[in-house]
């Protein structure tokens, strides 16, 4: 694995993320790829090798090992993480390099000191917070995928320290033992956990983009009604004369410290 490589994409990722999204990729890269790489096949390595049955009937062993073991936990682990951090993080890769390169054509075009076409280019706004959010969303979608999975392949995520196999060939109900059970159980527990945190950390920079962006947007509302609502400090106070009435054409306006004005005219 080209370590440098990896920690490139990670500094360019984390530019990008929020608090939660740093938090996100520490626990994908620690807990999920290095402890993968470094554990996974030390774990379960070849397990069909050291899947004994008390039988020697040609066939039975593979049999209730593919019973036990209906797809490889190793590289169903591998298509997760593949699918969890190649596409979303391509997503918004690409969409970041596609606003560099359309600043880049929009100063080609109308000069150097051209206005920018965003304000800050690491700020989500528009077409990359939508990529964002539809990045987190694609992220818990296939964590949450890969559990129920991983729930119907293996009830309960368990491993059990003894099989009874009676599928054919086997001449009769087969006792088959596996190795470290234990460990592999714990083992995968914490992928569980690992993933199940994922998702969690995921669902939470969403409530936390979207919350944000509402008050953003109610703020800015407010902020607008209010401006409209309120004179300016630059216009003079002024007061009904006593008994006027503003939709009368005769009333008249008193204003602070001065002479009357007649109401019919003013605006």
């Amino acid at each position: 694995m080209n370590w440098a490589f990896l920690r490139g994409i990670l500094n360019g990722l984390s530019k990008y993320s929020t608090a939660l999204g740093r938090i996100w990729l520490s626990v994908v890269f620690i807990f999920r790829v290095l402890v993968y790489a470094v554990a996974a096949e030390e774990v379960w390595g070849n397990e069909q090798k050291d899947f004994i049955c008390n039988t020697r009937q040609p066939g039975c062993p593979i049999v209730c090992y593919n019973e036990l073991f209906p797809a490889s936990h190793v590289r169903l682990w591998a298509l997760q993480l593949i699918l969890v951090t190649c596409p979303s993080a391509l997503l918004v890769v690409m969409h970041l390099v596609y606003r560099q390169e359309r600043k880049r054509k929009h100063c080609l075009k109308h000069g150097p000191n051209v206005p920018s076409l965003y304000d800050n280019l690491d700020k989500k706004w528009g077409g990359l917070w939508w990529t964002d959010l539809l990045s987190l969303l694609l992220k818990a979608a296939v964590d949450s995928g890969f559990l129920y999975i991983f729930h119907r392949l293996y009830q309960d995520y368990d491993v059990p320290h003894v099989l009874a196999c009676s599928e054919s060939p086997c001449p009769r109900t087969v006792d088959c033992y596996i190795s470290r059970p234990t460990g592999k159980k714990v083992f995968t527990y914490f992928v569980v956990a690992a993933a199940m945190l994922c998702i969690l950390l995921n669902l939470s920079e969403v409530t936390y983009l979207v919350g944000k962006r509402c008050l953003e947007t109610l703020g800015s509302r407010c902020w607008g009604s209010r401006r409209w609502t309120h004179l300016p400090e630059t216009c003079p106070p002024y007061a009904l004369s006593q008994g006027g009435h503003p939709q009368d054409g005769n009333s008249v306006l008193m204003k602070a410290g001065s002479t009357t004005v007649d109401a019919g005219g003013y605006p």
